[in-house]
């Protein structure tokens, strides 16, 4: 199976050794962090939205999923599909980065390469929704600048979901290597 390996973790000083991967979203590693995710929200929320994710919809053109490692352990992973073209619009899903591995810069590096990849797409503006409970992310999408959004997906509880918006096109290309894995 071929992956462009994204190279080490530059992006956050204390990522140390960790690498992004593309992946599909089928991929062993990756169904288990998505699984991984899903236990964690269940247990924060006491319900989770499904991980069962279309791979059609996370391969390129129409996406990305990454799957974050560290000394060749899958650690994170997140992806972005596009959420309307006409408005070079991507929607970021299923961020995560396994206890162990956070407070390593992981979770930064990883947003930093799922924005370069959409706006090496074309992207020019980023869609997310987190839970309130959920403190780490919030805190993180917000320090990289995405700002309180009206909600985007009907039905969802005001209560318990935030959207979050950003303008992409501040955001500089960084360096990519692709590679075999």
């Amino acid at each position: 199976m071929t992956n462009d390996l994204l190279g080490p973790a530059s992006h956050a000083e204390s990522a140390g050794e960790a690498s992004f991967v593309r992946c599909a979203v089928d991929h062993p590693d990756a169904v288990w962090l998505l699984a991984a995710f899903y236990q964690e929200q269940r247990g924060r929320y006491g319900f989770a939205e499904s991980v069962d994710l279309a791979p059609h919809e996370y391969m390129p053109p129409n996406g990305v999923f990454l799957v974050a490692y560290r000394h060749s352990r899958p650690v994170g992973c997140g992806g972005w599909r596009w959420y309307g073209r006409a408005t070079d619009t991507v929607e970021l899903k299923k961020t995560f980065v396994i206890p162990a591995a956070r407070g390593q810069g992981i979770g930064k590096a990883l947003l930093i390469c799922l924005e370069d990849a959409a706006v090496a797409s074309g992207a020019r503006r980023a869609i997310l929704e987190t839970g309130v409970r959920n403190t780490a992310a919030l805190q993180l999408f917000t320090k990289f600048g995405y700002e309180p959004a009206e909600r985007y997906v009907p039905g969802r509880d005001p209560s318990i979901n935030r959207a979050f918006t950003k303008t992409l096109t501040d955001v500089l290309l960084r360096p990519v290597r692709a590679t075999a894995r």
